[in-house]
């Protein structure tokens, strides 16, 4: 390992960097990097390393799984550096550092992935701005005041109607607890031009919803031209504000919106990209947690299907591509694509009653996704991995957002995540 002290702080690498400065000796600092270049755009930004081979291999769907990821243990490893071969080995300070989970791997070929090295992790209650306070919107910001005490300091709304706002802000400032009235956090109307004066950022706004009763199959596809419009205008303006917070989108189609605010975020006036936006780590999509919840309401009525309740899991996007597992130690092929069919359907069957599905996706993807995700526990959204914003289960920890590692994921499953990967390619 060759090691380099970067204003302070630790960078570890398995080949000599040029341009780093002279070599130092090893750290025993808490919290150590490790250089991983990758893709200018579609590279991952950073993350927590859980495997050595994510060292090698941890920009792709490999990551996700340990029995593809390449072992340092399994034989000599090399790479070409200047036209040389160069043994790549892992010393056991990095190894030490893996296991504690406190090696974070960045891109250097980002811009400004220097300033990565010094971010300071925070615990502090956060700030949380919610844009657009329509059915999901309102029923999201109902369930952040009622269980959000506990880690949101304060809630910001923010509609193009001044009555919505006013409302919402009269009807949740009514919420309270006899004798206890800080128990929740406080709601107030925030200006746009303040939108990203906050921790968090949910993105709600939405236009052209098909009604109830049309002929669009894809509801979630339908609108993504006119919602990619919106996204882009609030990309721009966090990038103007320099905004250092986490975007979350909730709007459908969810993932692509992930997207298209980091693409957008990160370009110039002329349309140019410069890397000057948001990092890939800081956007993620919330719409995989009412998939896996309404996974999990089939699993409960069928017996058939209830091993997904406590071995399942869900992948992929919040509609067109999602994959529901009905178990990863006891995969059955055909259980996972009757549990997938249902999963994907069941917002149709809530048009077929009447009613618009709203309340289960702004509450499961929406604020208990968020809360966990403050919380920094497990939950279900959508990541930057493969170069699409991918649905898995993940988590944000002080050595950065970590994906979870299985010790293998079955070939069938796998081969359905790389479907799912490659749809999404396919959008945007």
């Amino acid at each position: 390992m060759y090691y380099y002290n970067i204003n302070g702080a630790t960078l570890v690498s398995l080949i000599p960097l040029e341009g780093f400065g002279p070599q130092t000796e090893p750290a025993n600092s808490w919290r150590m990097f490790a250089n991983l270049p990758g893709d200018l755009v579609l590279g991952r930004g950073s993350f927590k390393v859980t495997h050595p081979g994510q060292l090698l291999a941890g920009h792709g769907l490999e990551a996700l799984d340990a029995s593809r990821l390449p072992d340092f243990d399994d034989g000599p490893t090399s790479a070409m550096v200047n036209g040389e071969t160069v043994p790549l080995e892992l010393d056991e300070n990095v190894r030490q550092a893996i296991e504690d989970g406190r090696l974070t791997a960045v891109n250097t070929a980002r811009p400004g992935w220097e300033a990565l090295l010094h971010r300071a992790c925070h615990s502090d209650k956060k700030r949380v701005n919610i844009l657009a306070i329509g059915d999901v919107g309102s029923t999201l910001l109902t369930g952040l005041k009622l269980l959000g005490g506990g880690v949101i300091s304060s809630i910001g709304i923010c509609d193009l109607s001044d009555q919505i706002t006013a409302r919402w802000e009269f009807e949740m400032g009514q919420i309270s607890l006899p004798w206890s009235y800080g128990a929740f956090p406080e709601v107030e109307v925030v200006s746009p031009e303040h939108l990203f004066d906050c921790d968090m950022f949910v993105f709600v706004a939405s236009r052209g919803i098909p009604p109830v009763g049309s002929q669009v199959k894809d509801v979630r596809m339908a609108q993504f031209e006119a919602n990619a419009g919106i996204v882009k205008h609030y990309a721009k303006m966090a990038r103007e504000k320099g905004f250092q917070g986490l975007w979350c989108a909730v709007s459908d189609p969810v993932d692509p919106l992930a997207k298209t605010a980091y693409l957008e975020s990160n370009k110039d006036e002329n349309g140019n990209w410069d890397g000057k936006g948001l990092r890939p780590e800081q956007v993620q999509g919330f719409g995989l947690g009412v998939m896996n919840a309404r996974a999990a309401y089939f699993a409960k009525r069928d017996p058939r299907l209830a091993s997904f309740l406590t071995e399942g899991r869900s992948y992929g996007p919040h509609g067109t591509g999602l994959f529901i597992a009905n178990s990863i130690d006891h995969y059955d092929e055909e259980l996972s694509q009757e549990l997938t069919r249902l999963t994907v359907t069941a917002n149709l069957k809530m048009r077929e009653i009447g009613f618009k599905p709203y309340v289960a996706p702004a509450l499961s993807s929406g604020a208990l996704s968020l809360l966990l995700t403050l919380r920094g526990e497990w939950h279900c959204g959508s990541v930057f991995l493969d170069g699409v914003y991918m649905g898995v289960k993940n988590r944000y920890t002080p050595a950065g957002i970590e994906t979870e590692l299985l010790p293998r994921i079955p070939d069938q499953l796998f081969d359905h995540i790389r479907e799912a990967a490659e749809h999404l390619k396919s959008i945007i």
